[in-house]
């Protein structure tokens, strides 16, 4: 049987109920959550806190990609980190023996999905306010964060595939 590959996400049109200003964020977020079944969909789970050349683990790179969206989302709303997000921020790539890769590739995909969710509800108005990020309340606005979200996910992505074939092929 034959299957027909899709386009990358960009340039299989708009995303229903998606505003248009958020268009490319929906797209890269679509792509991501894709790239991240495909990339993985044969890793093997005893490599998943493998560290090449001392850079960051498969594990890493999956919970990072929740920490950030969840972050930025937070700081899109225009509310300030929570203890329980500080947490969470230091243990993103500390081993967790008792987590699966499964486990972390579903909890990506979930992030994704629900700033996808979210994205229809943000007012176009908005896109332009002034959001602080953290601590030193650095300038951005809500696109901004938005974004960085994306791109910051789709930088992780190339980074964990990466990753992933140097630990494979070390393996």
């Amino acid at each position: 049987m034959h299957t027909e590959k899709l386009p990358e996400a960009w340039l299989r049109g708009p995303v229903a109920g998606i505003p248009a200003l958020l268009q490319p964020v929906a797209h890269v977020l679509i792509q991501s959550r894709e790239e991240i079944r495909n990339y993985t969909r044969d890793f093997p789970g005893n490599l998943l806190w493998d560290r090449p050349a001392g850079r960051a683990s498969v594990a890493f790179h999956l919970q990072h990609i929740c920490g950030v969206i969840d972050r930025m989302l937070t700081y899109a709303e225009g509310k300030s980190l929570t203890e329980e997000q500080f947490s969470y921020l230091k243990k993103e790539g500390v081993m967790q023996e008792t987590i699966s890769l499964d486990t972390l590739v579903e909890n990506a995909e979930n992030k994704i999905d629900e700033m996808l969710q979210i994205l229809p509800e943000i007012p176009s108005e908005s896109l332009t306010e002034f959001r602080g990020v953290g601590r030193k309340q650095l300038p951005s606005t809500v696109l901004g964060l938005l974004f960085h979200a994306a791109e910051h996910t789709q930088r992780h992505i190339g980074q964990m595939l990466v990753s992933i074939s140097v630990v494979k092929e070390q393996a």
